[in-house]
């Protein structure tokens, strides 16, 4: 990746197949969070980018359907 994340801005981890929101950046590493709440993780840097829409969109659904699934209720809105 050539370009430095913004703190606060939406990235996608290559690696997990997941979308976070950049909390921190250090040296050669990025503190991504779950744009909903939770555990922190990092991820080099080399396997970060910013988001797409359709990175969003998927990560949106897949917690809809997760929360679906375990019987919570998805708001939607």
């Amino acid at each position: 990746m050539n370009e430095a994340l913004a703190v606060g801005s939406l990235a996608y981890d290559t690696r997990t197949k997941r979308v976070g929101e950049v909390m921190e950046e250090y040296g050669t590493r990025y503190m991504l969070r779950p744009v909903q709440g939770g555990c922190e993780w990092d991820v080099l840097r080399e396997h970060v980018r910013p988001a797409t829409t359709a990175d969003r969109l998927s990560a949106a659904l897949a917690e809809r359907n997760a929360n679906s699934s375990q019987g919570r209720g998805a708001a939607w809105g």
